[in-house]
């Protein structure tokens, strides 16, 4: 039995509608279908995949502990820049030493770090 990939992560956000906001309009992902399940929240894909799952009513303490980061890997990096730029929101770079890896990080409207990883585009 191994791990093969990350499925999705689940976030409980103070914000749904900005938090859909912001994971659709400046990271680029889609929102899709979700299960019915009682209460607010959204699924937002990647491709196909449903990655970021979106629980509304945030504040309440869940008992799960805090989430450091959330990496993702893009191509574009221009482009990234200047959507970020365009919308106003900051955010920091840097290389990863001995690597050809570019980083970006910016926050969510939840406080929640996101890493954005350009392979092979410095």
């Amino acid at each position: 039995m191994a791990l093969s990939a990350l499925d999705h992560f689940t976030i409980v956000t103070a914000d749904l509608d900005a938090s859909v906001a912001f994971y659709t309009g400046i990271l680029g992902l889609a929102d899709g279908p979700r299960p019915a399940f009682d209460g607010p929240g959204a699924w937002l894909y990647c491709d196909d995949r449903p990655v970021v799952h979106l629980i509304g009513g945030g504040g309440k303490d869940t008992g799960t502990g805090a989430i450091d980061h959330v990496a993702f890997r893009a191509s574009g990096l221009d482009d990234h820049r200047a959507r970020l730029d365009e919308r106003g929101i900051a955010y920091r770079e840097r290389d990863v030493p001995g690597q050809p890896l570019h980083q970006l990080f910016l926050t969510d409207p939840d406080g929640i770090t996101i890493e954005i990883n350009f392979r092979d585009e410095t």
